[in-house]
């Protein structure tokens, strides 16, 4: 996963403020957070700046597909063994006679799910990362062996 450091370098470095932030630095935080858009920064968009916004896109690309949550899961490397799906503390609670047990869900208010031999995020916003009381729960990353899911 990218750093807000590597977003950094690939910024003008001119600290010009149009972005609405004082810094590069503070835009390229930001621009982790998806609190702004590449767009934002308009220097970046001038032509002298074209293989640096070029990358920057590149290197952004897997962020624009986050849930709210910030959860990115990567297909490709998911082979489906189930260990996020048993393991996420919403699955368990909300479904206590499928994923609780390790069964297939049972409940529709589970986070996520195996189909198709790759897991799949069903309600991002059931998970305990997303919302006012937020936690930094990582338990489904921390027993994905093949690190297909991560938090942005």
């Amino acid at each position: 996963m990218v750093s807000a450091m590597e977003i950094y370098q690939l910024t003008p470095k001119l600290n010009c403020k149009k972005c609405g932030l004082p810094t590069c630095m503070a835009f390229a935080v930001a621009l982790l957070a998806r609190e702004k858009q590449i767009e934002d920064c308009t220097p970046l968009l001038e032509p002298k700046y074209e293989a640096k916004l070029k990358k920057l896109r590149e290197v952004m690309a897997p962020i624009a597909g986050a849930t709210e949550t910030g959860l990115i899961i990567h297909d490709e490397r998911c082979y489906g063994c189930g260990n996020c799906v048993v393991a996420c503390p919403v699955n368990v609670a909300n479904d206590p006679k499928g994923s609780a047990i390790g069964l297939g869900p049972k409940s529709d208010r589970v986070i996520l799910v195996v189909e198709d031999g790759v897991v799949k995020c069903l309600n991002p916003k059931e998970c305990r990362r997303f919302g006012p009381n937020r936690i930094l729960c990582n338990l489904c990353t921390a027993t994905c062996p093949s690190k297909a899911i991560e938090f942005v």
